[in-house]
């Protein structure tokens, strides 16, 4: 069995759905495949509570101040052109999803809320309450199947790209319902699916961003960018007991919270003079310094002195989920602390989406595309996957015959091999990877932990590809595979990079070391 189609989507996030919405109007006669690996709804977008920045204002707020909010954020290894060209085309792409039924927001005036959050010098957040990436979500999916010639195959896992000559084709696919793998041969394909949150024991992200996009443009030999630099959120919910993580959004902080020690002590302006509204890099880095100086668990976000019906009308989730972990924002400090939230690096595309593979393009988390250099400024992430999806579908438009099938069917790069790896086996490897990751690949790390966790990724990286010959390919295998391919070059661009910068912190001297 084989499939074909012209456009072949990996990933039903913001990204992901809307090339396909826009490919589908501009190409009504031809076939996008959009593949997922769980139910379409599902992505990181999904769980975008804060909001998309764009300037709206044009009284108090300009594209400039948006510009130098975003390179200030970036510590100096931002793209100027591109952060220009992504914020200046901000407010059209936002306006679009209006138009395709997305809402936000308003005053009592009927104009955009917009809210302020981390980093930013002016109010320039649209939102809707604190569930933005659910609602634009709704939006799009709701569109998207209004398209014929959109198909999506849910419960599908990518699990490598078909190339040839430095040329993508397609990718083979695993139905998840019946273990067999299927492939999908396209004139162009886009990659969309998303970060690396489980490589990390914490972590903002849902049980899906195992980094499968990254990790098949590595075996694909795409070039990848800037991997060492990965985001920690300040504020997670803190609950040890809990299976799952909660993030607090950063607006809770715009919107005036306070973060406080266990003493009740505001320590954040020791730090930096912005306080709680300092770029997400410093608060957490801040914590993190606090809560080992301490030996405190966590610290607190104090919301008891602000507007509560107010905050109840804003973060309503937030406020929800508070109480049914115990904890009622009205009298209660919310306990928080630093989790894994963003990949600023990842496969690096130039400014029409384009990867270093022709007919190959990447948009969304697992791009780089030079917009947030060594640190993401608050809320430009749902932004910068709007305006790559539609640069993506311009050079699709104007560029349309470049892309054609491969001559010759591959059909023998999966052995079959019916032998189960027991799911124990799977779950203590991720195990055991997520608290390697965490220990010595998050906020502050030094050179002689990154170099044993290297040489240990090396060795689990090697154990995989032997037990891939010899069992059965299922989802959670892959993922563990894909885990720790994404993990090598997080830690050895780790190794390689001299100065801290953004959401990169080292201790001590750099072994120089060549890979």
């Amino acid at each position: 069995m084989k499939i074909e189609t012209d456009y072949l989507i990996l990933g039903s996030g913001i990204a992901g759905l809307t090339v396909a919405i826009k490919l589908a109007e501009q190409f009504p006669d031809r076939k996008i495949l959009i593949v997922t690996k769980s139910n379409a709804d599902e992505s990181n977008t999904k769980y975008a509570q804060g909001g998309i920045a764009v300037v709206i204002d044009g009284i108090d707020d300009d594209f400039e101040k948006h510009i130098n909010d975003t390179l200030i954020c970036g510590d100096g290894l931002c793209n100027r052109e591109v952060v220009e060209m992504v914020v200046k085309k901000g407010p059209k792409r936002l306006k679009e999803l209006i138009d395709w039924g997305t809402n936000f927001d308003l005053t009592a005036e009927g104009n955009l809320d917009l809210a302020k959050e981390g980093g930013h010098s002016n109010h320039r957040v649209v939102h809707h309450k604190d569930q933005t990436g659910r609602e634009i979500e709704r939006a799009i999916l709701t569109k998207t199947h209004q398209k014929k010639n959109i198909e999506i195959l849910d419960f599908h896992f990518a699990i490598d790209l078909i190339t040839k000559s430095n040329s993508c084709f397609g990718a083979f696919v695993l139905d998840e319902k019946n273990d067999t793998i299927i492939p999908v041969y396209s004139r162009f394909t886009i990659l969309a699916t998303g970060g690396i949150g489980q490589v990390y024991k914490q972590t903002t992200n849902p049980l899906i961003a195992t980094g499968d996009g990254i990790a098949m443009a590595i075996r694909a030999n795409a070039t990848i960018k800037e991997m060492e630099f990965i985001q920690f959120h300040p504020t997670a919910l803190y609950m040890p007991k809990s299976t799952s993580t909660f993030l607090i959004s950063e607006a809770v902080r715009g919107f005036g919270a306070y973060l406080k020690t266990k003493k009740g002590r505001r320590f954040l302006f020791d730090y930096d003079v912005r306080g709680e509204l300092a770029s997400r890099d410093i608060v957490s880095r801040s914590i993190e310094t606090e809560l080992k100086n301490s030996k405190n668990k966590c610290v607190y976000l104090d919301c008891t002195h602000l507007d509560i019906l107010a905050f109840k009308n804003h973060f309503p989730t937030i406020y929800q989920n508070c109480l049914l972990s115990g904890i009622d924002v009205t009298k209660d400090w919310i306990p928080v602390i630093p989790t894994q939230h963003y990949l600023c690096g990842g496969i690096l595309v130039d400014k029409n989406g384009q990867t270093s593979i022709e007919n190959l393009f990447a948009c969304g988390e697992c791009s780089q595309t030079g917009l947030h250099g060594a640190n993401r400024l608050a809320s430009n992430s749902l932004l910068e996957a709007l305006v790559y999806a539609n640069q993506i579908f311009e050079f699709l438009k104007n560029n349309d015959k470049k892309g054609s099938f491969v001559k010759t069917i591959i059909s023998d790069r999966f052995i079959s091999n019916n032998k189960s790896l027991d799911k124990k086996i799977i779950h203590k490897f991720k195990e055991d990877l997520q608290n390697s990751m965490q220990q010595n690949a998050g906020i502050v790390r030094n050179d002689t932990d990154l170099k044993k966790t290297l040489e240990q990724l090396l060795l689990w990286k090697k154990q995989c590809l032997e037990m891939e010959y010899e069992y059965k390919l299922t989802k959670d295998f892959l993922e563990l595979k894909n885990m720790i391919t994404v993990s090598i070059p997080i830690v050895a661009f780790s190794l390689k990079r001299n100065e801290n910068k953004g959401s990169f912190f080292k201790e001590g001297k750099t072994i120089n070391l060549q890979f």
